[in-house]
């Protein structure tokens, strides 16, 4: 092999493979899906921490976890099937998988939850509602990243 078609095999840089994904169709059509899921478990997420707090009294942190843990059963589900088409994966490779993407994700978020209202004096249903945000991106580059990727040899 000559020198100059050596070049031609060498693998793309990073931003080389970052434009060429932004470049395909399907990477938008699933950031959507992932987005009207995420914003199911949203509503999910801030409906249950307004229960636990309002309702139940409990401490916003305390409240975060528990709504984490139903949105996140909720997001695992409806990511699984519908955003990333993975149902023939066994759930228990994916699972524990998005469920340490969105441990990482709930860190963020409930650190961004502590400094909003110890800090900044935010009441914390709009404090939860705005770290949920700031935490989306993780959320998502880890479950396409991780996840839910295609694995090796599946033709996906």
């Amino acid at each position: 092999m000559s020198a100059p078609d050596a070049v031609e095999y060498l693998p793309l840089s990073r931003p080389a493979r970052v434009r060429g994904a932004l470049r395909h169709r399907a990477n938008w059509v699933q950031l959507m899906r992932f987005v009207v899921v995420g914003a199911s478990g949203y509503v999910v997420n801030v409906t249950m921490f307004a229960a636990a707090t309002g309702l139940a009294g409990y401490h916003h942190l305390v409240a975060a976890t528990l709504a984490f843990l139903v949105a996140v059963t909720n997001n695992f589900w409806w990511n699984r099937i519908w955003t990333f088409g993975t149902r023939h994966v066994r759930k228990r490779l994916q699972a524990p998988r998005f469920l340490g993407v969105s441990l990482v994700g709930f860190v963020v978020a409930a650190a961004v939850l502590e400094v909003l209202v110890s800090v900044g004096s935010v009441t914390p249903i709009v404090a939860q509602a705005t770290a949920i945000v700031i935490a989306t991106p993780v959320n998502f580059a880890g479950a396409k990243l991780w996840s839910f990727r295609a694995e090796r040899g599946s033709g996906r």
